[in-house]
């Protein structure tokens, strides 16, 4: 049985994939839940709603002829952590134990958060990282995270993750949104501010907000505001942004490899799909990142764990 199923109903997107063992290839497929023009995101009972509508079309979809599937894993949760819960995940989790009981095979659970960190290790063809015994530093940015991740492989788990550095206040995806918003940008507005700012060439000399590895983000969403009504254009605003949170996790990660010492370091999420801070982050660091349809919520690192729990991978 080649095929393994992943589905992840995050707080953004409906998704779920197909993960070949025998091609190693992914077939996915993922819808961004609507936000209305001018909101910054969803209540989770309309997350629910729209993910019970999405879903079965998206199985569908990915379902055009029959696969003889060995074992599907889902995401229950944002982290493996304490007090980490959305009802949104409810949605996959439900259509995930349905299969599993019609079908008579596993289904495994896992965090949105592993899924990311899979799935980049899938796109820049790290995945033996997974079958080492060294650590590696994981970055997972998105909307609802900025975490710096210290990363073993686990024989159950897969990975065995320990939080070293996170932000205190807001989440880097949410000052891109929120910033963007301010705009007039459309939810969610990394695409757009992504454009803004490469349309920019100034230089800006910024001092992030960094206490030993964890860092402050809403001073960012206040100088933005404040250059805006100050005149400043959407293209320097948009720049100056991008630009924070790339100084923000350079000096994140340049406190946890002094502490730690030197590592791979793995770039997860939907923010480090941005051009601007990918490229400087790898003049910086030993840095993989994974490509753009694999950083933004997807269901394929979710499948993978699946093979990997059959031992297929």
């Amino acid at each position: 049985m080649s095929f393994f199923l992943g589905i992840d109903t995050s707080n953004y997107t409906t998704s779920c994939a197909l993960y070949n063992s025998e091609n190693g290839e992914v077939i996915s497929k993922k819808k961004l839940l609507p936000v209305k023009d001018g909101e910054r995101g969803l209540r989770q009972s309309d997350a629910v709603f729209h993910h019970t509508k999405q879903l079965p079309l998206l199985m569908k979809e990915l379902f055009d002829c029959k696969y003889e599937i060995g074992a599907l894993a889902y995401s229950f949760a944002p982290r493996l952590a304490e007090g980490s819960y959305m009802p949104c995940f409810l949605v996959g989790e439900n259509v995930a134990e349905s299969i599993s009981s019609a079908m008579g095979i596993p289904a495994y659970r896992t965090s949105h958060q592993i899924g990311h960190i899979l799935a980049a290790l899938y796109s820049c063809r790290k995945l033996g990282f997974l079958r080492s015994d060294e650590s590696f530093l994981a970055f997972h940015i998105s909307g609802g995270t900025t975490d710096m991740l210290l990363c073993r492989p686990d024989l159950e788990k897969v990975l065995d993750i320990r939080s070293i550095g996170s932000s205190l206040d807001l989440k880097a995806g949410q000052c891109v949104d929120r910033i963007g918003v301010k705009m007039g940008l459309h939810f969610p507005c990394g695409a757009e501010l992504e454009k803004l700012a490469l349309k920019s060439d100034r230089n800006f000399k910024i001092k992030p907000a960094v206490k030993e590895m964890d860092c402050c983000l809403s001073g960012l969403e206040n100088k933005c505001i404040k250059m805006l009504s100050e005149g400043e254009s959407r293209e320097e605003t948009a720049k100056y942004c991008l630009d924070y949170i790339c100084e923000t996790v350079t000096a994140m990660c340049k406190g946890a490899l002094k502490r730690y010492g030197q590592m791979p370091v793995v770039f997860a999420g939907g923010v480090m799909s941005d051009v601007i801070i990918r490229k400087k982050l790898e003049e910086r660091f030993d840095g993989f990142f994974a490509e753009p349809r694999f950083s933004s919520d997807n269901a394929a690192g979710i499948a993978l764990y699946a093979a990997i729990r059959k031992g297929l991978i």
